[in-house]
């Protein structure tokens, strides 16, 4: 399988692309990011911007938070440097781990500010995951879409027109660059987010497999994007702030560290040296050997090129971390699989399904040996955050 010359992105990858060198096209796209943009110029823009919302409604803007490295960056940023006084909105996407709720907790009082927080339908939740595995090879539809479109929802019902995400295009080259002025509108949404699904695709696709729970419309808004005419009369604005500083994850993460004694964890598959990156969810593990098993790379693949590309890391150390972490079958699996009541063989059917050529699996049994070596430290915790009962 080929790979790029300069980091380790595969030939697999989403919408990649290489140039005669070899070089794929996320690592052209970052070199862009470095040597080409203004970003003092784009921080004076972010400023302007924000002097149009400021005092305006109850709240300045809204920001949609999760609880991980981007989402808390993104708020220290707004409130300790921008002196904006936000709305946080958080999506669960049913999964939070202890440790990232305990950090949510002290962020949201130490920078004193508002937080709502909306927990969907656990029922509904299950059927999305089982549907969007089988058409997708991809069971986080209900989190791509809700966390995109419920902060937006809020936008509309608080009349708090301006809604800031976090980074925007530092991980891949999907569509967008940083010379591109994307909103967090409903075409990009359609064509990065959704996974080709709309709400309304989605509720002709469910059916009683999981549970005998009936999935009606208005169980689908919270994953559906605003209308456009509704948006445009309240004129709401979704905006990325990677659109306006370059985002540098180990001076983000350093900050939010020192500043609100953010706590890193383990992950499943994820070496300790990225302490930071996906804490958020119980089911990480199984979403990243979901793409191993399509695509032949995981979440160590992706975290070394970054630092690869920063110069963090020679090519030949986050090849040797790849080897070490990357594909092996998570611990978490076991929980996923009876939460959607699937078999083993079955999900690793489902997941054949989607495999990118030239990729190629080994058989299931062969894939069921190769175990974790590291569960993480509140693995006890998992199967109770997640409950499986009807």
């Amino acid at each position: 399988m080929k790979q790029c010359t300069k980091c380790l992105n595969p030939e697999t990858a989403e919408s990649i692309s290489f140039d005669t060198g070899g070089v794929c096209s996320v690592c052209q796209h970052i070199e862009y990011k470095t040597t080409e943009v203004d970003w003092e110029a784009r921080d004076r823009e972010f400023d302007e911007l924000l002097e149009q919302y400021r005092g305006r409604s109850d709240y300045d803007c809204i920001v949609p938070f999760s609880g991980g490295k981007d989402s808390t960056f993104a708020l220290w940023y707004l409130v300790v440097k921008k002196q904006l006084k936000p709305l946080v909105v958080r999506f669960d996407h049913s999964f939070f781990r202890s440790k990232v709720n305990e950090n949510t907790a002290r962020t949201i009082r130490s920078l004193g500010v508002d937080m709502v927080q909306f927990t969907p339908n656990w029922q509904v939740v299950r059927k999305l995951m089982f549907e969007s595995l089988k058409r997708r090879g991809d069971f986080c539809w209900h989190c791509h879409t809700g966390i995109h479109t419920y902060p937006m929802w809020e936008a509309i019902r608080r009349d708090v027109p301006l809604v800031l995400y976090g980074e925007k295009a530092e991980y891949d080259s999907f569509y967008e660059n940083f010379d591109d002025e994307w909103e967090n509108d409903e075409r990009r949404f359609n064509l990065k987010i959704n996974l080709g699904i709309n709400a309304e695709d989605m509720l002709g696709m469910l059916d009683d497999t999981v549970s005998g729970y009936a999935v009606t419309e208005r169980d689908l808004r919270p994953y559906s994007f605003p209308p456009r005419k509704l948006l445009r009369e309240k004129k709401v604005n979704g905006q990325f702030l990677g659109n306006y500083m370059p985002w540098d994850l180990p001076k983000q993460v350093a900050i939010v560290k020192s500043e609100l004694g953010w706590e890193g964890d383990e992950v499943e598959g994820v070496p300790p040296r990225y302490d930071y990156e996906k804490i958020e969810c119980v089911m990480q593990g199984v979403r990243d050997y979901l793409k191993y098993l399509k695509r032949g790379v995981g979440r160590t693949n992706h975290l070394a090129s970054i630092d690869i590309r920063y110069g963090r890391l020679s090519r030949e150390e986050g090849k040797s971390l790849e080897d070490e972490y990357d594909g092996r079958r998570p611990a978490a699996l076991d929980i996923f699989l009876k939460a959607v009541d699937m078999s083993e063989d079955e999900f690793l059917d489902l997941a054949r399904n989607h495999v990118v050529a030239p990729r190629e699996l080994p058989s299931n049994e062969e894939l069921k040996q190769n175990r974790t070596n590291r569960i993480p430290w509140d693995f006890d915790q998992w199967s109770k955050i997640v409950e499986t009962d009807s």
